[in-house]
């Protein structure tokens, strides 16, 4: 009887998952970066809330208010030869308790030679007990630029709120040319609380956040460091392969979105979202 019961109510919470995709290109037209075919299911939508002067912006909007275990998403975008394209998101994405399975996020970006593609996503917020499994694998052609952003909060500071349990994998990947460049996958999971507390891993801190940037040289370490003396937490630049990538740690959220502002705005080529300046 118990097991029946138990059965049904796995089945339910099944049936009542989020699922979402979308999937569009973006290529050049009279000079101008317009938006190809595009494909939207499920509760995952992007809009193009204005025109640029050659570039196009877009912002992601989860119709599901939120991420829950067994939540399924996936992206997929393409900027074809001499695109321009700034994606980012209607606001900070929340990952909620999850019981079951993880939530899984997959993200595929193509860009073309010539193009750029901004991703700046706002804020991912992990409360206690939430489990996702994100991976990003990134093409890009030689001539190809990317600026990609993603910050962590464990838990809501402001609010009294921390994560403690949990589960967060984080897979990249990223080809040059069809060459494999970067690498890398984070993995936190069982006490998050307390392995956050470590001075080898956080220190305390309760954010996190990485920027990669495509081509990035000595040169923009340089003028990224000449920002050094305002940043509120830890961050650490380096570069090669040919590109450059910032980390960030910090003991909340607001302080290490001020240092990323300050990193993308002597990284970036294009302004950010008016959504990050609000």
């Amino acid at each position: 009887m118990r097991s029946g019961i138990a059965g049904a109510a796995a089945a339910t919470f099944a049936a009542n998952r989020a699922q979402g995709a979308v999937r569009f290109g973006v290529h050049l037209k009279d000079g101008v970066s317009r938006r190809g075919d595009l494909h939207e299911s499920g509760s995952l939508r992007v809009r193009f809330p204005s025109p640029e002067d050659d570039g196009l912006s877009a912002m992601f909007v989860n119709t599901a208010g939120g991420i829950a275990g067994g939540d399924r998403f996936e992206i997929a975008i393409t900027a074809g030869e001499g695109a321009r394209l700034t994606l980012t998101t209607a606001a900070a994405e929340k990952v909620y308790r999850a019981p079951g399975a993880a939530a899984r996020l997959d993200i595929a970006l193509k860009i073309a030679n010539g193009a750029h593609l901004s991703w700046l996503p706002q804020e991912t917020i992990l409360f206690d007990r939430a489990r996702i499994v994100r991976s990003f694998d990134i093409d890009l052609a030689d001539s190809a630029s990317l600026l990609l952003c993603e910050i962590v909060v464990f838990g809501r500071a402001a609010m009294g709120e921390t994560m403690r349990h949990g589960e967060f994998v984080d897979r990249w990947r990223m080809r040059r040319g069809g060459r494999l460049v970067f690498a890398e996958t984070i993995r936190l999971d069982g006490e998050i609380g307390e392995k956050l507390a470590r001075r080898a891993i956080a220190g305390g801190g309760c954010a996190i956040g990485t920027a990669l940037i495509v081509p990035g040289d000595e040169a923009l370490i340089a003028r990224i460091r000449e920002a050094s003396e305002g940043f509120g937490g830890e961050v650490g630049i380096s570069a090669w392969n040919g590109f450059a990538m910032a980390r960030f740690c910090a003991q909340d959220a607001a302080r290490l979105r001020a240092d990323m502002m300050a990193v993308l705005g002597r990284a970036s080529i294009v302004p950010l979202p008016r959504l990050w300046l609000n």
